[in-house]
């Protein structure tokens, strides 16, 4: 369980990341909406682990976006590092989040199983 101190760093990251991506961020790679879903913190603080969601047109688009994130990691750490008031900055490991992606599929599949037995079963109420 993570303490008041871990989460309240966590959600400085958070914000710091998902700022910097969205507003200091201009390389034409990155396309799409890019959300920064949680951060989980060390222990020490010395490192945080950031995952992103990222919602494209296409495959490759979300990689070649989650590329040109990973690429400015340096960058990203350095604006983090201005926000938050600590002796030292923690090293940020980025990691895409398929679990909203995971979720929508999941959600897709039961929507198709309701619809199969809608067909098969038309005029039988289902809720008895």
């Amino acid at each position: 369980m993570a303490t008041r101190r871990q989460e309240k760093v966590a959600r400085v990251v958070k914000e710091a990341v998902s700022d910097a991506i969205t507003h200091h961020l201009s390389d034409p790679r990155i396309e799409g909406f890019v959300s920064v879903t949680r951060v989980e913190m060390a222990t020490d603080l010395r490192n945080a682990n950031v995952f992103v969601s990222i919602f494209g047109s296409n495959e490759t688009a979300q990689n070649k976006t989650f590329m040109a994130i990973t690429h400015a990691k340096s960058r990203i750490q350095s604006m983090v590092a201005g926000k938050l008031q600590s002796k030292f900055c923690p090293v940020l490991h980025i990691y895409r989040d398929d679990k909203f992606k995971k979720t929508l599929e999941t959600m897709n599949l039961i929507d198709k199983a309701v619809s199969e037995l809608d067909k098969r079963y038309p005029e039988e109420d289902l809720e008895d």
